[in-house]
């Protein structure tokens, strides 16, 4: 079973899903990659209230690090590169290259790409740290202008 619920943040309302084993996704409210069915709405469930927590001390500069189980549903080769996302540190960048050299295929360039699109927990598994070789911000599920502002956000600890 799936559950659900809400978070308010600086850069607009969350949607937070959840099972029993760990969190399934987080989104912004205008991401297209939300599935078409959330489950339950369940605010207390233990998971999504951890959540809801460390989101709100990540957008008030007193977490770095999430500490929450994850539970993202994804084929074999995106599950290597969203585990290969959350080693990138707190403030820095990686390049979809760093990515790929990171998991040991330096070809998959454009596949990291499009794993780093599909990844459903966003800021968690933090896409929004991979950028363009050439140092330029690069696409977003949740918009170029959240991007920035998440890591304008981290550069300010």
């Amino acid at each position: 079973m799936n559950y659900y619920c809400y978070c308010p943040s600086p850069l607009g309302d969350i949607t937070l899903q959840a099972n029993e084993h760990g969190l399934l996704g987080v989104w912004f409210e205008t991401q297209t990659t939300q599935p078409n069915t959330l489950g339950d709405y369940t605010p207390q469930h233990p998971i999504l209230s951890q959540a809801v927590q460390e989101l709100q001390e990540y957008f008030t500069g007193q977490r770095r690090d999430f500490t929450l189980p994850l539970a993202a549903v994804g084929t074999p080769f995106q599950q290597q590169v969203w585990q290969a996302l959350t080693q990138i540190p707190f403030g820095q960048t990686w390049s979809y290259q760093q990515i790929a050299d990171a998991i040991g295929k330096p070809k998959a360039v454009r596949a990291v790409g499009m794993a780093n699109g599909k990844n459903p927990i966003s800021i968690i598994v933090p896409c929004h740290r991979v950028i363009g070789k050439n140092g330029k911000l690069t696409g977003y599920a949740g918009g170029v202008e959240r991007k920035a502002k998440l890591l304008a956000l981290e550069q300010m600890e």
